[in-house]
């Protein structure tokens, strides 16, 4: 609401309560702001010499502006009009944004981005102040004794910038500020910009799949801890010596050994033991007979038991079927190393818990956020006819799906409004839970396209690159934005802004949002394995632009991997995704790749048979 809309009395409502409450705001304040005191002191005597009597209060208490206003409903009218462009600037400072990255574009775009300019100070306080202007500098520069200070080297016109929405259409650029990158430079850009992977203690359970080792991890335990057998048989004493026996002959059953915790008996020469597999050997035993060479001679007299078994060969050996203690793993060795991943299948996670590890260090891995912007969005499940102008939300479901394919949790953020204000509120609100965040739509030149004016202007967010040279998926954007965490600690967070057509927000999250995730987790090598594909079919090129075509990789009888295409490749048909694991990478230095030729494809699944 503009301010000369605010009746008076409702003004004076609003006065009233902050002079209720000015005597005790000031203990309240963590942070005192006395720029914006001096500022509304300025703006009063302007017009009154009668505001030296003035005793305003600004500051910062956690991560909210206080600010204590006239008790006249004019004073209050006017400090406001002197502060209300300037406070969007001070609430991204208060809420924790870098001020490094809020200041990049220098005091000419902070100006230019909130509607003010130096002149519009001067003018209010020149009569007050003009016999300061001859104490600025004395041919020494800009800076504090003499020192000069930093220095931008590009005009901020050259740098680009997104739409302002308060502009409204008419104001809106015919043509994209953000030059048109590369497919690979972009990569190069969000390596660059991907956080360093954060590393966490986490038992060793099933929750450890899909995570990579932070450092090396040595056995506690040797394996196997006791000398076991390997069969199922009889535990005997077999030696070399004249002394010893054979051990071929009938020999009585003493006791049983199960693989089972408890006593193991002890056993003297001439004595048998049976044994199942795995099952400790008795103290004196030196190797196991399988069962396949004995024979039963005689049971107890109840008829449950073994009482007496020849053993058929004299050929068993010390050692023989007996598993020795570290004969496995010996207690100390490195049994994974830093940098090996814990797959569902690799046996990594059974390795670890037979030596005895409980714990170890791993890269955390990312939670990633997803969500849908456009008020002609609606959910794909929801029941009755399309409106005219409505679209069901497919891109959410599918991104939700490909990231927990990809190993990832994935938080569902729902669908966010057009209007101005909502989308930057659930960003915030979303970076509170998750570390990186993938939009989909609104990334365009409409002026309800406001991804990015919201991640510069709101978020203080840094767009690395808005158009990416390719096809399917120009619009895409990547950008990160300062952020304090609960605990006080400065992060950045990573938005990828995905364009909202569903062929292509597929292709640019495997593309450029997996291998973001990947080196976020530790995961190497990033991103989808490349290999070479023999075509089934003539395929055309683009030669301006790097296409990923859709296709369906086989292994066939010749050996070779086979790729034949999907169908139509339009970038909102998302039925060109329907049985595709590949995406052929078509060169830009040719019209086409024929039949029988050979070229490079991204693996998004398994091979299928031919």
């Amino acid at each position: 609401m503009p301010l000369s809309s605010v009746s008076t009395a409702s003004m004076a409502l609003a006065v009233e309560v902050y002079l209720t409450h000015s005597q005790a705001v000031t203990p309240l304040i963590h942070k005192h702001a006395s720029g914006i005191v001096h500022g509304m002191l300025a703006s009063s005597l302007a017009v009154t010499p009668f505001a030296i009597m003035a005793r305003p209060v600004a500051g910062v208490r956690n991560s909210s502006i206080i600010v204590t206003l006239p008790g006249s409903p004019k004073g209050a009218k006017e400090n406001l009009e002197a502060l209300l462009k300037l406070l969007p600037h001070a609430c991204q400072q208060a809420a924790g944004a870098d001020s490094r990255m809020l200041h990049s574009g220098g005091t000419q775009k902070l100006e230019k981005d909130a509607g003010v300019s130096a002149s519009t100070t001067a003018n209010l306080t020149q009569h007050h102040h003009h016999h300061h202007h001859r104490a600025r500098g004395h041919g020494h520069g800009h800076g504090h004794g003499g020192h000069a200070g930093p220095r931008a080297h590009t005009k901020p016109e050259d740098r680009p910038v997104s739409n302002d929405p308060s502009a409204g259409p008419t104001k809106r650029y015919r043509e994209s500020p953000y030059p048109m990158v590369a497919v690979e430079d972009a990569l190069t850009t969000i390596s660059n910009n991907t956080p360093e992977p954060v590393i966490i203690k986490a038992p060793v359970d099933e929750n450890l799949v899909g995570c990579v080792l932070a450092e090396d991890v040595t056995a506690r335990e040797s394996v196997p801890a006791f000398r076991a057998s390997i069969v199922d048989g009889y535990a005997i004493i077999a030696s070399d010596h004249i002394m010893v026996p054979t051990t071929k002959g009938n020999f009585p059953v003493v006791a049983v050994s199960h693989a089972e915790p408890g006593e193991v008996p002890k056993l003297r020469p001439g004595e048998i033991v049976r044994i199942t597999t795995g099952a400790p050997l008795p103290h004196g035993a030196t190797s196991v007979v399988m069962v396949e060479d004995t024979v039963l001679r005689s049971m107890t007299d109840d008829g449950q038991e073994e009482k007496e078994v020849e053993i058929l060969t004299a050929d068993i050996e010390p050692g023989e079927n007996v598993r020795e203690v570290g004969s496995d793993v010996q207690a100390g060795d490195v049994v994974m190393r830093k940098g090996e991943g814990i797959t569902a299948v690799g046996g990594e996670l059974g390795l670890l818990a037979s030596v005895g590890t409980q714990a170890v260090q791993v890269y955390k891995k990312p939670v990633i956020g997803v969500l849908s912007t456009g008020d002609e969005i609606t959910p794909h499940d929801r029941s009755g006819e399309l409106r005219l102008g409505e679209v069901r939300d497919t891109n959410r479901p599918t991104l939700l799906t490909a990231i927990r394919g990809s190993g990832f949790e994935a938080v569902d953020l729902g669908i966010v409004s057009d209007k101005p204000g909502a989308l930057g509120e659930t960003l915030r609100d979303a970076m509170r839970r998750v570390d990186v965040i993938v939009t989909s739509g609104g990334v365009s030149m409409g002026e309800l396209d406001l991804l990015k004016p919201t991640i510069e202007r709101q978020l203080a967010g840094t767009i690395h690159f808005g158009r990416v040279s390719m096809k399917p998926g120009k619009p895409t954007t990547f950008a990160t934005v300062p952020f304090k965490s609960n605990t006080g600690d400065r992060e950045q967070k990573v938005i990828f802004s995905l364009p909202g057509n569903p062929a292509s927000a597929v292709v640019t999250y495997h593309l450029f949002v997996l291998p973001s995730l990947h080196r976020m987790a530790g995961i190497t090598p990033v991103g989808l394995p490349k290999v070479q594909v023999v075509l089934d079919q003539d395929v055309r090129c683009d030669t301006k632009r790097s296409e990923y075509h859709r296709v369906v990789v086989a292994a066939k009888a010749d050996g070779m991997l086979h790729a034949f295409s999907t169908g139509g490749q339009r970038s909102s048909r998302i039925g060109s995704f329907k049985g595709a694991n590949g995406l052929l990478c078509l060169p830009t230095t040719q019209a086409q790749v024929r039949k029988g030729e050979m070229c490079a494809a991204l693996m998004m699944g398994p091979v299928l048979p031919g």
